[in-house]
């Protein structure tokens, strides 16, 4: 006696009709980032690599675009060389960004945004941009490298790698 079984599986939740019939799109996004944040070290032509936790916080007005909140803590106490002269000592700063979000292709999306770096010493302005790719798990779950360059006004530059883990709701 033998018992055969077919069966298909398809998810909806990439379905173009779920997505358009009836079926909201999750707006809101939220995310945890452990990465490293690469600064200028003080002898010349060396960096040096600081742990960094990220959240994000986005709100995607559709498919393509969207706006995030990107907060960055570099968990580490740190001195850099400002304008070859000068000596700056950095105390976990916080960085506080505001990015234009931009999805060109599947799950790659560009960032770009002001923002400031927020610490005890001395506080700087920034301009972030920034490069990461979303790779869809189920129930509107990501896993995502991220990639980004933070220019920070009349300061050291920086340039940060990171691997995040997001949330649509």
């Amino acid at each position: 006696m033998s018992l055969s079984l077919y069966a298909q599986a398809q998810s909806i939740v990439h379905h173009p009709a779920y997505l358009t019939e009836g079926h909201p799109i999750p707006h809101f996004r939220a995310a945890i980032i452990i990465g490293h944040t690469i600064i200028p070290a003080l002898e010349s032509n060396d960096y040096a690599a600081i742990p960094s936790w990220g959240i994000d916080l986005e709100y995607w007005t559709n498919e393509k675009f969207g706006i995030g909140l990107h907060n960055d803590l570099e968990i580490a106490n740190f001195i850099v060389e400002q304008d070859h002269k000068e000596f700056l000592e950095r105390e976990y700063p916080l960085v506080l960004t505001l990015d234009a979000l931009y999805k060109p292709w599947r799950g790659l999306v560009l960032q770009a945004g002001p923002g400031m770096e927020i610490e005890a010493n001395e506080s700087f302005l920034l301009f972030r941009l920034g490069l990461e790719y979303e790779f869809q798990l189920n129930h509107h779950w990501d896993i995502f490298p991220t990639f980004f360059y933070d220019a920070r006004e009349d300061a050291y530059h920086t340039w940060s790698v990171g691997l995040g883990v997001g949330k649509r709701f």
